[in-house]
């Protein structure tokens, strides 16, 4: 039973992925880093070269990529969200 749980809770856990379509159309150029992160949660990677930052959210084959200049979205991209 306990082995049940756990397994039904990360397939929960799994399937509610905030890298979706409506996530992503609801990112606008302009939004802050904090304003993108309340709306995909943190982020998997981020790299930085002195006021600029690029940002992914989720895996090779389904994510979405922000890139930031001063703390402000100024590209967003999606890749295998529908």
């Amino acid at each position: 039973m306990r082995t049940f749980i756990l397994l039904f809770s990360l397939l929960v856990f799994l399937g509610c992925s905030k890298v979706n379509k409506d996530n992503y159309d609801s990112l606008r150029v302009g939004m802050s880093y904090d304003a993108v992160v309340a709306v995909l949660g943190k982020p998997n990677s981020c790299d930085s070269v002195g006021e600029a930052s690029s940002c992914v959210w989720g895996n090779v084959s389904k994510n979405i990529k922000v890139r930031f200049i001063a703390d402000r979205a100024v590209l967003i991209n999606a890749q295998g969200i529908q």
